[in-house]
């Protein structure tokens, strides 16, 4: 460089300006910067609320690191402790309560189990409410708590008593409408046994005999119109020390009545004959006219009106 150019350059250099520097501020000023500082602490304020408010939740729902409140969650399952209640259908394998105390479901209407199928259809319901309880199943059981004894079934087409013993208490005692099938039909101690059908007739059938037996009582049967006791191929057998028939009218034959039924043979009055039914040694009985040359003796004539 000569030395006139370094004279020039310096020159120019040390000449005052005349324009004014324009300068362009960076940044956020005025009222975007005040929005900006309320958002900001808006924000903050925000987060400190929600973090309050999880720890309040935290502390009153008990959350711990095996469940919330008095849910817990352990290995066999969920257990609950104290009262819970499900406002929306509850879904589980096996409900059980714990060994020292009692399973209760309470509801304000009913309580109502359904079991289903993998179809989703309704095979069981049990419903248990304030006047009855429901049970709609296909067959419904229940067992002896110990060795699973069935105590009671009932289905469509039986129902079934597996108890030792069937006792009913009431004071008008059991009315069936149809037949009722059994082998043994007793009453309880120091009780009477009463078989009664109202309106209709009584009947007592079976293949191999009927037995009705009075250990220490009497026996009584007792009809409004008819009793008729017979047998078709055996006999009927009566053993007793002493055979009483009640209530029979009693004739007499006397000289005087024969005579004047002799003597007046269109009377009005129909003329009636007397038999005596008779007693024989075997056990058979046959009548025989009375008279004076009857062959019954004296001690087993019944006279009878015939």
């Amino acid at each position: 460089m000569t030395r006139e150019q370094y004279i020039l350059a310096t020159q120019q250099n040390s000449l005052p300006r005349t324009e004014h520097p324009q300068f362009y501020p960076v940044g956020i000023y005025g009222w975007r910067k005040r929005c900006l500082y309320f958002f900001v602490l808006l924000l903050l304020v925000t987060m400190i609320v929600n973090l309050a408010m999880t720890i309040w939740i935290l502390k009153v729902m008990n959350f711990t690191v095996d469940g919330m409140g008095n849910l817990r969650v352990t290995k066999k399952g969920i257990r609950l402790e104290g009262i819970s209640e499900f406002l929306l259908p509850l879904y589980v394998k096996e409900i059980h309560s714990r060994k020292d105390s009692p399973l209760v479901l309470q509801s304000d209407r009913n309580v109502t189990v359904n079991a289903r199928n993998h179809m989703g259809q309704l095979t069981g319901q049990l419903t248990v409410g304030a006047d009855a309880v429901e049970a709609q199943c296909k067959r419904f059981e229940v067992r002896a708590s110990e060795g699973g004894k069935v105590l009671f079934s009932a289905d469509e087409n039986e129902i079934v008593i597996g108890a030792d013993r069937l006792k009913v208490t009431g004071t008008e005692g059991a009315v069936f409408g149809h037949s009722v099938e059994t082998p043994h039909i007793r009453a309880e101690p120091s009780q009477d046994l009463k078989l009664e059908s109202p309106t209709r007739s009584l009947v007592m059938e079976a293949p191999r005999g009927v037995q009705v037996n009075a250990a220490a009582g009497d026996l009584k049967a007792t009809c409004r119109k008819e009793l008729h006791l017979q047998s078709t191929e055996g006999e009927i057998f009566l053993n007793a020390d002493t055979i009483r028939l009640g209530n029979l009218p009693v004739g007499s034959v006397s000289s005087s009545s024969s005579s004047s039924s002799s003597s007046s043979p269109s009377s009005s009055v129909p003329r009636q004959t007397i038999y005596e039914l008779c007693v024989c040694p075997n056990g058979k009985l046959y009548l025989s006219p009375a008279g004076a040359g009857s062959t019954c003796q004296s001690s087993s004539n019944i006279c009878l009106w015939s």
